[in-house]
């Protein structure tokens, strides 16, 4: 059963050494990552599963042990997902910044696994992969990666679309308030055009809390280069 979840967005500028110059504008962001993580490790967990966006590369399971890197932003860090013989598949990037999160707070506290999850995948499959992770194991915490829209601002990556602070706000009342149906029924297509990929893995938490009877709190919201960041604590 799922006993705890944290929720974190998962641009690689979150990593220092990415953002560069830049570093400094995330850091109430990592801040809240880091308590967030303090959530999980609080509930003691026997299996903790990332779980992000992820490519057709990526999609599918990670094992525990799994590599990524930040090589293709520049960047010399290799980063792990705990303790394991992973696999030849490197980590997508969401599941890589997650595991660069899991390294930052020193995490111990249970074996790590990883499930790359499609941007489009339909919303009814999402909460059915969320309802297996939840059964995994007798304590199961997930550490969910993904970001809202891209479209806050002239200068987003996907432009100015008048539809995204709504939809954003949705989905910051909804994590702030772990209100399963209302992250239910977000619209893949709209979040599609909005550029949110953090909808799937969303959805997914929401498949694997039914029944856990978790309350939320709200740790960090904000559009910091016009895309929507959430940092959300369920327990």
């Amino acid at each position: 059963m799922l006993v705890a979840a944290a929720v974190c967005p998962c641009p690689p500028l979150l990593v220092p050494e990415v953002a560069a110059g830049a570093a400094p504008e995330l850091d109430a962001a990592r801040n809240a990552c880091a308590d967030a993580l303090g959530v999980l490790a609080a509930a003691r967990p026997d299996l903790l599963v990332v779980v992000g966006a992820a490519d057709e590369h990526g999609r599918g399971p990670h094992a525990a042990g799994a590599t990524g890197s930040f090589h293709g932003f520049g960047v010399d860090i290799d980063v792990r997902l705990g303790a394991g013989e992973g696999q030849e598949r490197p980590l997508p990037p969401s599941l890589a910044v997650g595991a660069w999160l899991l390294t930052r707070a020193h995490w111990a506290d249970a074996p790590v696994e990883g499930l790359g999850v499609g941007e489009t995948l339909a919303g009814e499959r999402c909460l059915a992969a969320g309802r297996e992770l939840g059964a995994r194991a007798e304590r199961v915490a997930l550490l969910v990666m993904g970001d809202g829209s891209a479209c806050r601002t002239l200068k987003a990556p996907g432009y100015l679309d008048e539809r995204a602070a709504d939809f954003d706000e949705g989905v910051a009342r909804a994590l702030g308030a772990a209100d399963l149906e209302a992250l239910k029924v977000l619209d893949a297509s709209l979040a599609y055009e909005l550029k949110a990929a953090g909808r799937a893995p969303w959805q997914v938490l929401a498949g694997a809390a039914e029944g856990a009877g978790l309350a939320g709190q709200l740790l960090y919201e904000d559009a910091p280069y016009g895309v929507g960041y959430f940092v959300a604590a369920w327990s």
